[in-house]
């Protein structure tokens, strides 16, 4: 069976609620040699990339989009558990993502296939304040932040997190990197949050973060239709004063 009549078939299951056929479909793919990495990065992630498009163009309910998103996550928990694992390589990341089911699955896919790979992952989800986002990746000591995915309305959150980081100046070789979602569909959108790194999925995601070791600030230029303006040296706000203090403690 190729991977196409493989992901095919796991669709189906999926769009009929069927837990019992997909789980053994994917495992059984597994015991005749495909290895775990490979079904998440080529069948469970187009999974939710599917599922994601055709209940956005009306193509499946809201009952069948429920149904195959948490079978879909019940399934990467379960290769999850059995991925092969390089050894660490001393490198560190912190996985957060937007609100919503399939943001909450493609940032867990990408966690767990770059620990995987050796990186010491810190998966965050979705939720957390930006103060302690920036509190958590200053104290560890973080390589790369990923962002996977957000929904539109959540893209100003976004670009003042990265704001924030910058101005802090809280680690300042770590990379941001942000991955699929709103990010995949709105080209230069990753250019307009001021993101380090850019990539489609967790595939490109790995080879991005290989190819690219070490950030290269990019320059300071004006978002598009906006002139730019003159900065003037402000006082810090009184968050910003105490998430530098607990920095320094």
């Amino acid at each position: 069976m190729t991977i196409a009549d493989l992901f095919s078939q796991y669709l189906e299951h999926l769009f009929n609620g069927k837990r019992a056929e997909a789980r053994e479909l994917i495992f059984g793919a597994q015991d005749r040699g495909i290895q775990s990495g490979k079904l998440l990065r080529a069948v469970v992630w187009p999974a939710m990339e599917q599922i994601e498009v055709l209940y956005r163009k009306n193509r499946i309910s809201r009952i069948v989009e429920h149904m195959a998103v948490r079978i879909n996550r019940t399934i990467a928990d379960q290769l999850q558990a059995v991925l092969r694992r390089e050894p660490k390589m001393g490198r560190r990341m912190v996985v957060a993502c937007g609100d919503g089911e399939v943001e909450e699955l493609g940032a867990q896919i990408t966690a767990d296939l770059f620990e995987a790979r050796g990186w010491t992952v810190w998966f965050l989800g979705s939720g957390v304040p930006n103060d302690e986002v920036l509190q958590f990746v200053g104290q560890n000591h973080v390589d790369v932040l990923c962002i996977y995915g957000t929904q539109p309305p959540g893209v100003p959150n976004v670009r003042r997190l990265i704001e924030l980081v910058r101005e802090v100046g809280v680690c300042q070789d770590m990379q941001i990197l942000v991955v699929g979602g709103v990010f995949k569909r709105a080209e230069g959108l990753a250019d307009e949050v001021r993101a380090d790194l850019f990539a489609r999925n967790v595939h490109e995601a790995l080879q991005t973060v290989d190819d690219h070791p070490v950030r290269v600030p990019k320059p300071d230029m004006p978002e598009p239709g906006r002139r730019r303006k003159r900065r003037h040296k402000m006082a810090p706000s009184a968050k910003l004063r105490r998430v530098k203090a607990a920095l320094r403690a």
